[in-house]
């Protein structure tokens, strides 16, 4: 009974395994499980370490030096020389931080720490669209093979057609051959076609984590045929609002402020306080002393000019990356609206115009060969011409789907 029970489980693993996967699903399972996009998470708890090494306090300090005397043979006796007796000091340090370093290192990592999540979240962005583009190019190489094949039906009963044609005395061999013929290159296509629908299975599964590609993997759901309610400027604006990539570089600009006034406080020098104890071995009781120690250091020639210049630099540097990512982001929007535009324009023409038409033209073409009032290459004309225009009507449609996915990826709006 147990072992009919775990090959039923295995049998349900096994078609849960192969079942088809949707657009949603491949994203999700690559948001999950892509190796890359694990990498780049590892940028976050290295930041909140940064973080965590920002939030530490110096260390204090302890020195003791202790001299003996005899090791040096002085034979030290008080009434009978100057050399003075063994003796030990120590000393502890406290290191206090001034300007407020402490409080500016830890806004330049928190803001360091920010930038790094918003790194994260474009790189999520960009590789869900990675992965809608793979899954419309598996589903459009599946929609020209299924063309393909009904073409290569349609020749293949042609030829049928054609043997018993030849057999009755009808036509003569070249035109069977020629119907053997064009099949025979329909088939290759064929070939050819399910090829290209094996290797962008591939590349899909390779975005969505997987460590190696199932042979039964297979991809379902409707292609995206909405349309966005929106305008060219809402667009944009949405885009400049919502982009992480310009959030990071904004925080990036931040946290080039902070680093600049943390560079200006570590010009600052820091003062060390110190408790020392003194003690004499001399008699049968040895001298002791307690004292207090300040240092601080001379900022006469090293101010930190160097690392103040190189934090504005970084700032100015910034300011200008945003800039361009601003005027990128611009462009990016425009160029996805146009190609939008373009798409459904295309889409309703082959739709409303080719797609029948060359239809009809294929069935009355078959129709006059059949009868003899056409020829075999006015029929192979007409089919070739109605596959074309359904791979390009194939084309059209993931076209369309894939600009809706581009807008929402460029505008960072979640279009699963």
């Amino acid at each position: 009974m147990l072992v009919r029970i775990l090959l039923l489980f295995k049998v349900c693993l096994l078609a849960a395994a192969q079942a088809p996967v949707t657009i949603q699903q491949a994203v999700e399972e690559a948001l999950e499980r892509n190796v890359e996009l694990l990498a780049q998470r590892y940028e976050i708890p290295i930041a909140e370490a940064r973080l965590l090494q920002a939030r530490l306090r110096p260390n204090p300090r302890l020195g003791v030096e202790t001299n003996f005397l005899d090791l040096l043979g002085a034979n030290y006796v008080p009434e009978e020389g100057p050399t003075g007796p063994a003796e030990t000091n120590t000393v502890v340090y406290w290191e206090i931080e001034t300007a407020g370093k402490r409080r500016l290192r830890m806004q330049t990592a928190r803001e360091a720490l920010a930038s790094a999540r918003e790194t994260f979240l474009d790189a999520r962005r960009t590789l869900a669209l990675e992965v809608q583009n793979a899954f419309l190019d598996t589903v459009l190489a599946k929609e020209n093979a299924a063309t393909l094949r009904e073409v290569l039906a349609t020749f293949e009963n042609v030829v049928k057609v054609n043997q018993t044609r030849f057999e009755a005395g009808d036509i003569a061999r070249v035109e069977l051959l020629r119907s053997e013929v064009a099949a025979l290159q329909f088939r290759n296509q064929l070939r050819q076609a399910e090829l290209r629908v094996r290797q962008e299975a591939v590349r899909l599964q390779r975005l969505m984590g997987r460590p190696a590609p199932a042979p039964g993997f297979d991809v379902a759901g409707e292609i995206r045929r909405d349309r966005p309610l929106v305008t060219l400027e809402e667009l944009t604006a949405a885009a400049l609002a919502a982009r992480p990539d310009l959030a990071a570089l904004r925080r990036e600009v931040a946290r080039a402020e902070a680093e600049i006034r943390l560079q200006r406080a570590l010009a600052r020098p820091n003062v060390d306080l110190g408790i020392s104890h003194h003690k004499q071995y001399v008699g049968p009781f040895p001298g002791q002393t307690a004292g207090f120690r300040f240092e601080i250091p001379l900022p006469l020639a090293n101010r930190n000019q160097g690392e103040i210049e190189r934090a504005r630099r970084e700032k100015e540097q910034a300011e200008t990356r945003v800039r361009a990512l601003e005027q990128q982001i611009r462009a990016e929007v425009a160029s996805a609206w146009e190609q939008y535009q373009t798409a459904q324009r295309l889409l309703e023409s082959i739709e409303q115009e080719m797609l029948e038409q060359a239809a009809r033209v294929r069935e009355t073409v078959e129709f006059s060969y059949r009868r003899g009032e056409a020829s075999f290459l006015d029929l192979l004309e007409a089919q070739r011409t109605l596959s074309e225009t359904r791979q390009g009507y194939n084309e059209a449609r993931v076209e369309y789907a894939r600009t809706l996915y581009l807008l929402d990826a460029i505008t960072a709006r979640d279009g699963r």
